[in-house]
């Protein structure tokens, strides 16, 4: 009985945790509903979610297909995270014009930068079409078959299923597989910088107090999408005028304390919650030290550069905060989940599973899950390993090997599909890569390469490390790349890519960085990749299993959301302090006097603008602050991951009181485990945002623009 007890605490969570979970928006009548009322929600789910009338699903797009935004004017005015819009702050920076250090602000709409590329998506609808895409799949236990077999019809729909010229459909699989929706979106190409703060506030505390709490960060931009006469997506044109939202969020300054209810809408990357212990295990204790590792010296090394080097400072901040982001996710993680023993609990859960599968007679169905989920990620851990290392080294933080792989890739192209494609593809890679090598510094990255081609030659799998690189001297190895190779800058890069196939191949085969990248591909695809695609899909079906058993095994009115996929969700909470270890209490609610009390004079990370220390000296706040007070940041129990940086934090009502841009470090895990007691998200106060627009940077303009709710 007492496992039993664990399997339902697990599935039907009680009260206090009816905060957790993303939730899809088409599909909140009902228990969510209900949920959301109770926790003080004044809204409907209609209102939430309508495809007849406006909603608050009009006035959230996915900005640039990363992070999400929020729409806070009828002119299409734009809110997002400063480190989601930090490529571009950083593209239109110039040491003369540096935005990043400085900030920026476009008085009028006519000096609002435009930014190529960038993209923002709205969900016109979302429908159930499971039965559709599973069309023909029932006769087939062969996994691989079953799989094309659903990828081909996911094509067919998405190309037959009705829609308006300028939309897209797009076909997304939820829990493990076991339900798709589809998605019908918009997508505006001319998304225009309309101003940022300086990093000192937009990325204050920088790396040290990422995924930290208590924080005092800054952290949006602003940005405007631009549509056509007809108020429809089209690509940049000075004839473009400002897009008019179906819906956009009124802006409340009443401000939040503690047990106010909180929603949070956007687009949630990835998550895992429903992992077997053994992979949660491997986790742990094998893959995530491997990347830590990997990041950590990347991370010394480029971060001694910088702080010598403002050139280099501009060219790898961007960068940087990219490693850095997810190196401390996976400290923290890690850390979480051995503080909540979450391998012991998933262990009990799965033993209660079985308990339940016992009682509804599907033991049988059932029996042998776990022990294959075992077996299955015992036999993959070193393909995950050595696939971790050669993504983590060839991949990611050395960016020699990542050109040359680029490069790779134009070889393997040649030798599949002829010397047209090659041709073709050349040409888009020389000028892909002119951008590259305007932030590469040559230096910096030696010193990664140094390092980290060490670390892949003497801690990734032994069998799968290619003969030339295992008990080398990885140092004379670095001097004879970086001495000879063309890798090393834009014309060296051009020079080799000239004249034919043959000849470029040539070229590119004597090149001692390129052989290094190539026999580490060489290596993962001939030896790694084919083994561990295998075993994953043997994983993925039984993890479709486990995930149709807990659905099938389950109350009517258990609580289970499909993990995140980089669709809508919405998840709710409240406002919540918490306690992270014994006789540790934090606080839901920071203000400016800690930004003041963490100031480090000329400081790379706690550095403040001197107009900032005058304002806060004068307790000048205008209508944003509170009891003499400047509120910055607060957090919730909502249940957030990467994907929902630049969310809108909503209160009860549907008005806009924050934005989403972190978690705490000690619930981080929440991507695999989701615990109420210490995962809380973090959001930069609305009146924050408006100080520092209105009060600091003199763009009040912006300000009346939006509708302000003052009560």
């Amino acid at each position: 009985m007492k496992l039993l007890r664990i399997l339902f605490l697990f599935i039907a969570l009680p009260a206090v945790a009816q905060q957790g979970g993303m939730w899809i928006p088409s599909l909140l009548d009902g228990m969510n509903e209900k949920e959301m009322k109770s926790l003080g929600m004044k809204m409907s789910a209609k209102d939430i979610y309508d495809v007849n009338h406006s909603s608050l699903k009009d006035a959230v797009p996915q900005f640039n297909g990363g992070c999400t935004s929020e729409v806070i004017s009828p002119e299409g005015l734009l809110l997002t995270n400063h480190h989601c819009g930090y490529g571009e702050i950083q593209a239109h920076s110039t040491v003369e014009h540096d935005y990043l250090t400085d900030g920026f602000w476009a008085m009028t709409r006519e000096e609002e930068l435009p930014n190529p590329g960038v993209v923002a998506t709205f969900i016109v609808s979302i429908e159930d079409v499971t039965n559709k895409v599973l069309e023909g799949t029932t006769s087939l236990t062969d996994e691989k078959q079953r799989q094309e077999k659903i990828q081909q019809n996911i094509a067919t729909l998405t190309k037959t299923l009705p829609k308006e010229s300028w939309q897209e459909n797009s076909i997304r699989t939820f829990y493990e597989g076991n339900q798709y929706m589809r998605f019908v979106t918009e997508t505006f190409k001319d998304i225009r910088l309309v101003g940022a703060p300086p990093s000192s506030i937009g990325k204050f505390g920088s790396d040290t107090d990422n995924w930290v709490w208590p924080r005092h960060t800054g952290d949006f931009s602003m940005f405007r999408i631009y549509a056509d006469k007809n108020n429809r997506p089209a690509e940049y044109s000075a004839d473009n005028v400002p897009y008019k939202p179906k819906h956009y969020f009124p802006i409340s300054l009443k401000g939040v304390k503690e047990d106010d209810f909180t929603l949070v809408f956007g687009f949630p990357g990835r998550t895992t919650e429903y992992l077997p212990s053994v992979a949660v295990a491997q986790l742990i204790n094998a893959t995530n030290p491997a990347k830590i590792e990997v990041r950590d010296e990347a991370l010394k090394i480029v971060d001694g550069f910088m702080r010598k080097d403002k050139e280099i400072k501009i060219q790898y901040a961007s960068k940087y905060a990219g490693i850095a982001n997810y190196w401390k996710k996976w400290i923290g993680e890690t850390q979480g989940l051995i503080k909540t023993d979450a391998v012991a609990k998933k262990q009990a859960y799965e033993k209660g599973f079985l308990i339940q599968a016992k009682k509804a007679g599907q033991l049988d169905k059932y029996n042998n899950l776990f022990t294959d989920f075992e077996k299955y990620y015992n036999e993959i851990e070193p393909y995950q390993l050595a696939r971790d290392y050669f993504i983590e080294v060839g991949l990611r933080n050395t960016e020699l090997l990542t050109v040359g792989f680029r490069l790779y890739q134009l070889e393997q192209i040649y030798k599949s599909r002829g010397a047209q494609s090659f041709t073709d593809r050349k040409a888009n890679t020389i000028a892909s890569l002119e951008e590259t090598y305007k932030d590469y510094n040559k230096n910096v990255d030696e010193k990664v390469f140094e390092k980290l081609i060490a670390l892949y030659g003497e801690k990734s799998p032994q069998e799968f490390v290619p003969q030339q690189l295992k008990g080398i001297d990885y140092a004379a190895l670095t001097k004879e790349v970086y001495g000879t190779s063309k890798l090393t800058s834009y014309n060296g890069v051009k020079s080799l890519l000239e004249g034919d196939a043959a000849q470029v191949f040539e070229k590119l085969n004597a090149d001692k960085s390129y052989q290094v990248i190539k026999a580490m591909a060489d290596s993962y695809y001939e030896n790694i990749a084919s083994e561990y695609e295998a075993l994953t899909l043997k994983i993925d079906g039984l993890q479709r299993d486990y995930m149709k058993g807990i659905l099938e095994l389950s109350p009517k009115d258990a609580r289970i959301f499909p993990d995140a996929n980089s669709t809508m969700r919405v998840t709710y909470g409240k406002v919540k302090g918490y306690e992270p270890r014994d006789a540790v209490y934090y606080e839901p609610v920071t203000y400016l006097d800690g930004v003041i009390e963490k100031y480090v004079p000329g400081d790379y990370e706690f550095d403040v603008p001197q107009k900032l220390i005058t304002l806060y000296n004068n307790k000048d706040y205008g209508q944003y602050g509170e009891k003499g007070k400047m509120p910055v940041c607060f957090i919730g129990t909502n249940h957030t991951t990467g994907g929902n940086s630049g969310s809108p934090a909503i209160d009860a009502k549907g008005n806009l009181i924050g934005l989403n841009f972190d978690r705490v470090w000690e619930g981080t895990m929440s991507d695999v485990y989701y615990d109420p007691s210490i995962c809380r998200n973090i959001m930069v106060d609305i009146r924050y945002v408006l100080f520092i627009i209105d009060k600091y940077a003199g763009a009040g303009h912006l300000v009346k623009e939006m509708e302000i709710i003052r009560k």
